[in-house]
């Protein structure tokens, strides 16, 4: 695509760099940017500045906040017996809107994926075994995404707590095969959460 301003050519480049965003579809929205008051777009641009220098991952679950320890893992009110973990940040918010869960979450970031060259080491597995060794934690619910890679994942970290002692359960497969997580409506993703059932229970299903 060849463009009137090297500066417009390279916004746009930066723009289609993003997940679902194409060259044309980057230069509609970088066009209407220039059509927005210098101060917008300043202030639009300076958010994305304030996003990589100020927010962090939770040094407890790896969850993404402004502070050091995030608001969920330093909230009183939430039952710290039980753990939650998912493979993405994305799946914190998609559970946290069912309001059926109140306990902690730990974020693997990511599963298990051969093919994508992502192993046990490339995961915070370890941070998750740190944290049970407590004896705080009572429960460890398996949130993870119904695919092959998820359910491998399951099983590894099932193998890497049968030591432990703490009660690990896997939220019910009301959740369809293949499907992410993230994209389950609310409903469906909150009786999973509610209907789980011990772990050792699923693996000859």
């Amino acid at each position: 695509m060849d463009l009137p301003s090297k500066y417009l050519q390279k916004a746009v480049e930066e723009m289609s760099s993003l997940p679902g965003v194409g060259k044309r579809t980057a230069l509609r929205l970088v066009l209407n940017l220039l059509q927005q008051d210098k101060k917008d777009v300043i202030e639009f641009a300076q958010s994305f500045v304030d996003l990589v220098e100020h927010t962090k991952l939770c040094s407890t679950c790896h969850n993404i906040s402004d502070q050091e320890i995030c608001g969920i893992c330093s909230n009183s009110g939430r039952d710290k017996a039980t753990i939650c973990v998912v493979s993405d940040i994305r799946d914190i918010m998609a559970i946290e809107n069912t309001m059926q869960y109140k306990g902690t979450y730990h974020v693997l970031g990511g599963v298990i994926s051969p093919m994508d060259g992502v192993g046990p080491n490339d995961l915070n597995i370890e941070t998750l075994l740190t944290r049970l060794m407590s004896g705080v934690v009572k429960e460890v619910i398996l949130a993870l995404s119904a695919t092959t890679e998820g359910d491998t994942t399951n099983f590894y970290l099932f193998k890497k707590m049968k030591d432990i002692d703490v009660k690990v359960t896997i939220i019910s497969r009301g959740i369809g095969v293949g499907s992410e997580l993230e994209y389950a409506d609310e409903v469906t993703l909150g009786r999973s959460i509610i209907n789980r059932s011990p772990f050792d229970l699923n693996l000859s299903k």
